[in-house]
């Protein structure tokens, strides 16, 4: 899927409401694609689907909270009788966690993160993949972050949570292969949205590294959303086929691949250092 073919496809973007899922949904959108939203909060929904209408684009709201597997399979149903199936899945609903040392986090706001991070993206494949496998034809792309590649003090639930989803979609790439369906992790790198404003409210409990970053990230904006769409356009379309169970961030070559066979290690959880 070029550009040109993502024309009418069905895209389903969890996390729709806002952040990186929204620009990213808006994206698919100008592209072509009939895009569906996902997301907990009406309000945020009804915006980014007027935003999308207002530029001539097709959406489709699902108010859905991942963490539930029967309201993302009820979305994916309504994906496939108004789209005709979802072609492309990206998983973007994330929550920021608890922020400060372990031993101060509640557990149960740790748990939820994992819940949502992990497990709300663990539901959303599962919701689509027999639909792929059965057409033989399907792209996830699974938004990871700080902690997959490294320790992220003060963020733990956070780190793990995108740690474990850069191992599951190594693991589900692998078990899909022969099917067709390519499976990979998108880090979209440092952008301003609500969760750099969380690291900013909650001061000393972030650490000091955590606080310079989210201020740099405020004045700055971060990465710019164009950069974002065009690696998740790539991994969304057929020149990525022979690219599944990578983690690729958007500063890496990423472009490349393009033309090149991958390194059975490259972009891999198992990675030291950006390639």
């Amino acid at each position: 899927m070029t550009v040109q073919t993502l024309k009418d496809k069905g895209v389903l973007v969890t996390g729709a409401g806002r952040g990186i899922g929204k620009r990213l949904a808006l994206g698919f959108a100008a592209a072509g694609a009939r895009v569906g939203l996902v997301a907990r909060s009406k309000a945020e929904l009804d915006l980014t689907c007027l935003e999308i209408e207002h530029a001539g684009g097709v959406s489709l709201r699902l108010r859905a909270d991942v963490t539930d597997f029967e309201q993302i399979s009820a979305a994916v149903d309504r994906m496939g009788a108004h789209f005709g199936g979802v072609h492309v899945l990206v998983a973007s609903a994330a929550i920021q966690g608890p922020i400060g040392p372990l031993a101060q986090n509640p557990p149960n706001l740790w748990a939820e993160a994992i819940q949502t991070n992990l497990v709300g993206v663990m539901y959303s494949c599962r919701a689509v993949l027999a639909q792929m496998i059965e057409r033989r034809s399907g792209k996830i792309i699974a938004l990871s972050g700080d902690g997959a590649t490294s320790p992220r003090p003060n963020f733990s639930a956070y780190a793990s949570a995108k740690a474990a989803l850069a191992r599951m979609v190594e693991t589900l790439a692998e078990e899909v292969r022969d099917d067709n369906v390519q499976v990979n992790c998108m880090a979209p790198g440092g952008a301003y949205t609500h969760m750099t404003d969380q690291i900013l409210h909650a001061g000393e409990r972030a650490g000091w590294k955590a606080q310079e970053e989210a201020l740099e990230m405020r004045v700055s904006g971060g990465i710019p959303p164009e950069k974002q769409l065009q690696l998740a356009m790539f991994l969304a379309s057929e020149r990525s086929n022979h690219v599944s169970g990578k983690l690729i961030h958007v500063n890496d070559d990423w472009k490349r691949l393009e033309t090149s066979n991958v390194n059975a290690e490259l972009y891999t959880l198992r990675r030291v250092q950006k390639v």
